[in-house]
């Protein structure tokens, strides 16, 4: 025996004393140990808390290099903000203005005028378009937007619906390529397409194949992370909190059960994502006019409530976007939140959107590329200004930042609050958007990563099923924990995507403008049939 466990040497106790010393001894070695317990309960890390843990350095590390940024004018500018709006701009040139001379012939294309069902591909253009807007309409458009007017003031939108407009011309140039470079499964009638394809492709064409490849390779391993992180876990996890919200917080009978939202909506996302490209089109081509519609209405009902404020704030975003008052960064800072919000909502030269058009019925590339210009128009021109109006018109935010009615609301809780207070229920109607936004945001990312996934490792049944289903069971983990740096990790992904998308964009515009001006011949001398 040790000495710990020796029998002590004095007098042995007697009844009825020891009895009493004991059970004296007993109480208070029976508090310690419930204290010692409740305390190692309380020190022991969650699961969640432990994957955050294993997952921070790395997840800081990746983002830190993506979202680097510079001090401007008392604010801070993410470098890959710059990277973007200046591909947008050179695009926006190079084309000469195409966003602006294109958008009627955009929606010609997109009404089904220039397709042909006969052509290869699996999708209309109606789709293919509603299949991208909902891959980038989701949770920015109503958090982010928030955030953006509260940093930047009013006048962040004017500066928004810029990016948004200059991006037209990134979509254009990115999704032309992804049409033209794809590759046709004829034994399957399936198509895949996007930067992948003519990153390697189109380079190595142009004499650069390794540069091609190392780029292809690098834009599908992020563009997989970015799918199952902010495609997905953000988006599941978001959405259950909104829901959350709105049916009593800490009280309500879904909280502790993010699992079981989370399993709901894996159920719902699998229905659609198992039947491919065609099924996730049909849907969303449902979806996404209702939701967005959905949107609008209630803005524009917050509109007529508030009518005679809207010449106010009209002149508080004009007054915001020059003025060098009221923000962080006066103009500067009103720039760089509005540049960044489009940036971020709607994807232009990320490449995501190409992935989508690429499985379209048609012959003429091109016609794609027009169609694409209409996704940062609804995206950011139509769904994120109108947040901001219906911001800024409750007096929530003025042309120097959140006022004294936004109280401490920020992100969601800001859109909600200034919705709110034109009609008290209305926040229900956002947290079903919310839904929405995400559920499409979902089905869209499961295809993106699903081709980036089967250009690294070969189309098969089993290699679409194992990512499918490792796609499924991330909806579920995304819903039930907070893993912020795996969000983290996974939106520098998203954008990492663009360092490697939009350098070959650079050296394959000239391949574009090619197309164009043979598209634009076809068109004129009649050779490019109209399809009524």
């Amino acid at each position: 025996m040790t000495p710990e466990t020796q029998e002590p040497s004095g007098p042995r106790c007697r009844p009825p004393g020891c009895n009493a010393r004991a059970a004296a001894l007993l109480a208070a070695a029976a508090a310690v140990f419930a204290h010692a317990s409740a305390h190692a309960q309380q020190a022991a890390p969650t699961l969640d808390q432990r994957i955050s843990a294993a997952v921070q350095p790395y997840s800081d590390a990746v983002a830190g290099v993506i979202f680097y940024s510079v001090p401007v004018a008392g604010t801070r500018f993410p470098l890959i903000v710059g990277w973007l709006i200046l591909a947008a701009l050179i695009f926006t040139f190079y084309f000469r203005f195409i966003q602006l001379r294109g958008f009627s012939h955009a929606i010609s294309v997109v009404r089904g005028h220039y397709s042909d069902p006969s052509m290869a591909g699996e999708v209309t253009p109606f789709q293919a378009l509603t299949t991208a807007v909902s891959g980038t309409v989701g949770l920015g458009n109503i958090a982010g937007v928030a955030v953006a007017v509260s940093l930047g003031g009013a006048g962040a939108t004017f500066w928004m619906i810029l990016a948004g407009l200059l991006g037209m011309a990134s979509k254009f140039t990115e999704v032309t390529l992804g049409v033209k470079y794809r590759e046709v499964n004829q034994a399957a009638g399936t198509v895949s397409g996007g930067p992948m394809r003519y990153l390697s492709t189109g380079l190595a064409e142009l004499g650069w194949p390794l540069l091609g490849k190392f780029l292809a390779v690098f834009f599908a391993v992020c563009c997989i992370g970015g799918a199952i992180g902010g495609g997905n876990m953000f988006q599941s996890n978001q959405s259950f909190q909104q829901v959350l919200s709105v049916t009593g917080g800490e009280a309500s009978f879904l909280a502790g059960k993010g699992w079981l939202f989370g399993l709901v909506m894996a159920i719902l996302v699998g229905l659609v994502i198992i039947g491919g490209i065609k099924s996730i089109a049909r849907v969303t081509s449902k979806v996404v006019p209702f939701m967005a519609l959905l949107y609008v209405t209630v803005g524009l009902i917050v509109l007529f409530i508030h009518a005679d404020q809207i010449l106010w704030a009209l002149g508080q975003i004009v007054s915001g976007a020059f003025s060098a008052e009221g923000v962080a960064g006066g103009v500067v800072g009103a720039l760089i939140q509005g540049f960044k919000r489009a940036a971020f909502s709607n994807e232009a030269g990320v490449g995501s959107a190409a992935i989508a058009h690429s499985a379209v019925q048609t012959d003429q590339p091109v016609s794609q590329g027009f169609a694409a210009l209409l996704e940062p128009f609804i995206d950011t021109v139509v769904i994120c200004t109108m947040t901001a109006l219906v911001i800024i018109i409750t007096g929530h935010v003025d042309a120097g930042g959140v006022t004294a009615l936004a109280g401490d609301a920020s992100g969601v809780n800001l859109t909600s609050a200034a919705f709110g207070s034109a009609v008290s229920w209305f926040p229900y109607v956002l947290a079903l958007a919310v839904v929405l936004f995400a559920f499409s945001t979902m089905i869209t990312w499961s295809y993106y990563g699903l081709k980036a996934w089967t250009y690294l490792l070969g189309e098969s049944f089993l290699s679409e099923l194992v990512f499918k289903l490792m796609f499924l069971a991330f909806v579920v983990v995304g819903s039930s924990m907070s893993l912020e740096p795996v969000i983290d990790f996974s939106d520098a992904m998203i954008f990492a995507m663009s360092l490697a998308n939009v350098v070959g964009l650079y050296f394959l515009m000239p391949v574009v403008k090619r197309e164009l001006t043979h598209y634009l011949a076809g068109l004129r001398s009649g050779k490019i049939p109209v399809h009524t």
